[in-house]
């Protein structure tokens, strides 16, 4: 396993130095192909106004034709033979038409339209940055979790080595009995087992945040010891959940997809209504002769005028279509309110999660102390023979287990603080520097 550590090491592009959390996440917007996805989705998104502002603004089309025709009459009679004729006639020309819309209101209310695709297509956005924001950060902690608890197993490891080697001494002098050899060599074994799933888990995750930024970093930098983790600003839930239902967005993707249903529905209405465009158009052909004459000619025309359309009877499409769109805008509504409902639920969930991960890292570190302490004086008493082998080593699981959990409480609690304000849509980039200053230089 130390071989495939070192040989994914050598083997993948590595960042020198430790790398923090602000390097790892700009290799991840460079990087990340949902992300870069995402970047494209928006920019074919913003098409979408100039696509509706092109139905109110006028049309000019060019055509062009040439044609080569062989004539050819020939008289059955024999007494009209003379009458007969070969004839090549050549015809070419081109024709410009235009349109400009006086009144669709079809085409105004697609406008409008387009408006609101836009900012579905910006909303969207936003959200794959948050994402990418929490998919990074959540990586980067996953690797540093990674390697406190394979740090903490090797310790582990290592204490309950020294303590068989002294049950070892204690049985050849008849101190002890071959019980405590027996107990410590079997935690010794199940600490190794533990060693080789620990690493296994860190290749894990290294791939993990490998495929985010398509880098392999030789370190990390990890939390500062005893740092001090920031209350949630503003420190009350109800205000984070108002925030999630008016701006989170999730809530203004769906706020603008029923903007777009009820416009369509009025649209699928507006096309019983008449359209009114002004048109105009120019031409001009040239023949050489024709079926009756083999004298050439040019022959233009100009026009200009306004058109009048009314829908009258369409087989009931037009009434179909308005129906469907008028039961998909009430859909759309109820999509709405899913979504505050379900930005309000994870509002409260982030809330909760960061002030009982505090409550918790307090709760971890305090109990370390303590772990410390107990494992301290069973080493003592096992020194005088008040404690017995399992005591001491059961003290030092303990300590190690506590160890691993604080860090994880320190992490969860840092990504509950992030996917708070993403519930609330306020994460930005600037998040990612406040957290990197936290961690140590």
């Amino acid at each position: 396993m130390r071989r495939t550590l070192a040989g994914l090491v050598l083997a993948l592009p590595l960042a020198a130095g430790a790398q923090d959390l602000v390097q790892v996440y700009r290799d991840a917007r460079s990087y990340d192909a949902q992300y870069a996805a995402a970047r494209n989705a928006l920019q074919a998104g913003l098409e979408k106004l100039p696509q509706g502002r092109a139905l109110l603004l006028p049309t000019l089309n060019l055509t062009a034709n040439r044609q080569n025709n062989r004539l050819e009459n020939t008289a059955h009679d024999a007494a009209n033979a003379s009458l007969g004729f070969l004839r090549e006639v050549r015809t070419y020309g081109y024709q410009l038409s235009f349109s400009q819309p006086i009144y669709r209101a079809q085409n105004l209310i697609a406008y409008d339209q387009a408006e609101y695709q836009v900012r579905q297509a910006e909303a969207t956005y936003r959200q794959a940055e948050q994402d990418l924001i929490l998919r990074t950060t959540r990586a980067y902690f996953d690797v540093l979790l990674a390697e406190v608890t394979l740090a903490a197993v090797r310790a582990n490891k290592t204490a309950i080595g020294e303590q068989l080697a002294q049950a070892k001494r204690n049985f050849e002098v008849g101190t002890a009995t071959i019980t405590d050899t027996h107990e410590a060599q079997s935690r010794y074994d199940l600490a190794t087992a533990q060693e080789i799933a620990t690493e296994n888990d860190l290749l894990t995750k290294l791939r993990a945040l490998q495929q985010i930024t398509g880098k392999e970093y030789s370190k990390l930098k990890g939390v500062r010891p005893g740092v001090e983790l920031a209350q949630p600003n503003p420190n009350n839930m109800q205000s984070w959940v108002d925030l999630a239902e008016k701006q989170s967005f999730p809530v203004l993707i769906q706020e603008a997809v029923t903007e777009i249903s009820s416009l369509e529905a009025k649209r699928n209405s507006a096309a019983h209504l008449p359209t009114l465009d002004l048109v105009g158009g120019y031409s001009y052909t040239n023949q050489t002769g024709s079926q009756f004459t083999g004298i050439g000619s040019d022959i233009t025309n100009a026009s200009f005028g306004v058109q009048l359309a009314l829908p009258i009877y369409a087989g009931g499409g037009l009434n179909s279509r308005e129906r469907e769109a008028a039961a998909n805008y009430q859909r759309s509504r109820q999509d709405l309110e899913n979504a505050r409902r379900s930005a309000a639920l994870a509002a409260r969930q982030a809330y909760l999660s960061v002030i009982s991960g505090q409550a918790q890292v307090s709760a971890l570190r305090q109990a370390l102390v303590s772990s410390n302490s107990a494992l301290d004086s069973n080493k003592l008493g096992y020194e005088v023979g008040v404690r017995i082998n399992i005591d001491v080593l059961n003290a030092q699981q303990q300590v190690f287990l506590t160890q691993q959990n604080l860090a994880q409480a320190i992490y969860n609690t840092v990504i509950g603080h992030l996917q708070l304000k993403a519930s609330a849509g306020s994460l930005r980039d600037e998040d990612v520097e406040e957290i990197n200053r936290v961690l140590a230089n």
